[in-house]
């Protein structure tokens, strides 16, 4: 493991000196507030502009009547956008839909005006879920390229029907919506036909490429700044039509325009986390192993769009399952596009693999660890390929035992409702947590000087979770550096091409690149110091440390002696890293817009990282009220660059997943098809209250095939398996299954009077 070092750039946020986006100074600013639908379905009548034109200070009210076809959909990657065209639609395809954009003087004038634009429709009734009417019912498989096809192995009919215990359950999970700290915005700004934007962005290269063919112009004269971002995963990945709408309002102004969403506006002009409906069935043996499983999924998704999560491709793989049958289905209903949400295929269908494992075991009498070590595997049920480390069971193990697991077993492992602590009932249970191990191709120039000092630059994003931080330590450790000598440059499309900050493949792949090009620089010095000291046995045996180059049988030299061999004062290396297995032209493709993420179960072997959840639940005997106190987690996640960012990472990553099980849903009206909760009033996150102690345990782990720096990546594995292990703690303190999330107050109420 590396070293626990403080994020670099800590002092900077804590002390508001870090600038977002939105926080950028601009002379002769103007303010932009969109106008948006105000139903789900129909189509545009009418757009009355002539009382917003009419305020004072308004410059521009830009509605599609002038921008039509100047802008195209915009795009990410194989999927997780709109194809909604930005000003350019007569038919209204979902609430909150963009129609209009008022630019003026100030905030408060554009918001004035945009309250009097007057929309006339024909309004049609919408389908708002699951259950309306009208919806319509696609395949999953082949939607999207990034989920081709429905993993099956075996012939799962005939098993399950052979199996003497099975199982055949149904789990829901409830839309979700982000609600960073950080709103939504586009700032754009043209100076003699070159467009800066600067926007709270994961990708910024791709979006680059993207706005150019928005815009239709070129790449080379657009340039994207997201330094610091205030909260993204998943919400700020994908573009949404609102960028480019902005950059066209500028140039027709003639003057930087800054957007900045409203809350509730965030709810429809950026992506979610979709509803879920899932069936699961399982047959197993009276030994406990696993004979057939079933996975299938209905996800909503929009009219327009074919955005596909299917989770089944990392449940179809998790155990030894013998006979595998998966299939997802898309419910297209009268919404926004869903998108993106920190581990998007996992934490909704693990959630249901999870509580499938737990009643099973229940069925089986088994201890719930034992039935995972039981069906524990080193090969993928579906394809027979191998994962390249596989530390499950060691994570059951250690997480386990700092939990304490063994007093459930003492109490009897199925005997609900017998641990109490006055009135409050107790529960504990457990989960398996899991992420594919991706990485992406990724760009990156470092330089370092004769005084010792080093640039790293890459336009890869800090998103929170502490890339920039362990950037700078590799850095540093290649080079032989003090972390404080090394300073990073991130998110600017004008620096070498870097990957989405999304599916945790930021540390490996940022790490990847800096090492090779420290590593060319390290051979030039090498060259250097072999020149008149007689070189060292090997250049391995030649270490960088403390500002010196340290040679075989302890001689050593200052960097400033190398440098002047060389004749410069300073040495600087540009390195593509692509990974095996990437397309030819890898790093190309980046600065078009494709991210080229590879890794998981698409390679020649499955690389994931694992972990395990234990959580204790109290519920009160008389009121219901839920309480976790207590939460552990052990994860195994390949090399950890810095214990510090990681443990973060991981204790964040269990609150959130305790949120989407005791809180988090977005409450869609079924009459308009509308979210009603679009606030931070209604919408319910976790609060310090609610979290009582989560303690996170590092398994230490080598895995030497997934990329060169070692690491498995680990933003999003932290929030897996939590709803799965408060839903099976629930039940062990009140002897009643909750299927569905979040496990709110009310379902308990209605149980217990059931």
């Amino acid at each position: 493991m590396g070293a626990p070092v403080a994020r670099i750039d800590g002092r900077l946020k804590v002390t508001g000196q870090a600038r977002y986006p939105a926080d950028t100074p601009l002379h002769n600013l103007a303010h932009a507030v969109m106008v948006t639908s105000t139903i789900a379905r129909g189509r545009i009548r009418r757009v009355d502009t002539t009382a917003a034109a009419a305020v004072p200070g308004v410059l521009l009210v830009l509605t599609r009547d002038r921008a039509r076809g100047q802008l195209t959909a915009p795009k990410f990657g194989t999927g997780g956008s709109t194809s909604i065209q930005p000003l350019n639609e007569e038919r209204i395809w979902h609430d909150g839909q963009m129609l209009a954009i008022v630019v003026a003087e100030t905030q408060e004038v554009a918001q004035e005006a945009a309250d009097l634009v007057a929309v006339t429709y024909d309004h049609d009734t919408p389908s708002a879920g699951f259950d309306a009417s009208g919806v319509e019912i696609v395949a999953g498989a082949g939607a999207s390229p990034m989920y081709p096809e429905d993993p099956k192995a075996g012939d799962f009919d005939t098993a399950f029907k052979a199996a003497p215990v099975v199982l055949d359950a149904t789990y829901n999970t409830a839309a979700q919506h982000h609600n960073p700290m950080e709103l939504f915005s586009t700032t754009a700004e043209w100076n003699n036909g070159h467009l800066t934007v600067y926007e709270p962005s994961q990708f910024v290269a791709g979006w680059r490429a993207q706005l150019a063919k928005q815009l239709d112009m070129d790449a080379a004269n657009i340039r994207v700044v997201s330094e610091y971002i205030g909260g993204a995963f998943g919400s700020k990945g994908p573009m949404t039509p609102r960028t480019a709408a902005v950059a066209l309002a500028a140039r027709l102004v003639q003057r930087p325009v800054r957007c900045v969403c409203t809350r509730a506006q965030g709810y429809t002009t950026a992506t979610f986390r979709a509803e879920t409906r899932q069936r699961i069935r399982m047959g197993a043996g009276r030994d406990g192993k696993i004979r057939a499983f079933s996975h299938e999924g209905w996800e909503l998704t929009s009219r327009p769009d074919d955005y596909v999560v299917g989770g089944t491709e990392t449940t179809a793989r998790l155990y030894a399952y013998g006979a595998v049958h998966t299939k997802v289905q898309l419910v297209k209903a009268d919404r926004n596009t869903p998108g993106y949400m920190r581990s998007p295929p996992e934490t909704p269908y693990v959630f249901g693999l999870e509580c499938a494992m737990d009643e099973m075991a229940e069925k089986l009498g088994l201890d719930p660890v034992e039935f995972r070590r039981v069906n524990d595997t080193q090969a993928d049920p579906v394809s027979g390929k191998r994962y390249t480390s596989r530390s499950l069971m060691r994570c059951y193990d250690e997480a386990a035992a700092a939990f304490g697991w063994q007093r459930r077993l003492d109490a009897g492992v199925w005997k609900t409702g017998a641990m109490r602590d006055g009135d409050w009932l107790v529960g504990l249970g457990c989960a398996t947590a899991i992420y594919p191990t991706q990485v992406a191709p990724c760009a990156a120039r470092v330089r370092l000087t004769a005084g010792g000092k080093a640039l790293v630059q890459t336009s890869a994003h800090e998103i929170g979770t502490g890339v920039r931080t362990v950037a700078a330590q590799t850095a540093a450790q290649a080079l032989g550096l003090s972390v404080e000598d090394v300073t990073v440059e991130m998110g600017d499309s004008a620096l070498p091409a870097g990957p989405v900050a999304g599916g945790s493949v930021s540390t490996a792949s940022v790490c990847s690149a800096v090492l090779k090009a420290c590593g060319a620089i390290r051979d030039k010095l090498y060259r250097a110091a072999a020149v008149n000291s007689g070189p060292p046995a090997t250049p391995e045996s030649f270490t960088l440390r403390d500002g010196m180059a340290v040679l075989d049988s302890g001689r050593s030299a200052p960097l400033s002696a190398l440098f002047q061999k060389l004749g410069t004062t300073q040495l600087e290396d540009y390195a593509e890293f692509a990974p095996e297995g990437s397309a030819p032209g890898a790093v190309e493709q980046l600065r078009q817009g494709n991210p080229g993420i590879i890794g998981g179960a698409k390679g020649p072997v499955l690389m994931y990282a694992f972990g395990a959840e234990f959580v204790e639940v109290r519920v009160h005997a008389r009121t219901g009220e839920i309480r976790v106190p207590r939460m552990v987690g052990a994860f195994a996640a390949g090399r950890i660059m810095n214990p510090r960012t990681a443990r973060s990472q991981l204790m964040g990553g269990m609150i959130w997943g305790l949120g989407a099980a005791l809180h988090e849903m977005t409450e869609i009206d079924p009459r308009h098809a509308r979210a009603v909760n679009r606030d931070l009033q209604d919408y319910l996150v976790p609060v310090n209250a609610d979290v009582e102690g989560v303690e996170v345990i590092l398994v230490p782990e080598t895995d030497t095939e997934v990329n060169p720096a070692g690491v498995k990546g680990l933003g999003e594995l932290g929030n897996v398996g939590t709803s799965s292990a408060i839903a099976s703690a629930l039940y062990h303190a009140t002897g009643r299954r909750l299927r569905d999330i979040p496990m709110r107050l009310d379902k308990m109420l209605q149980l217990q009077q059931a």
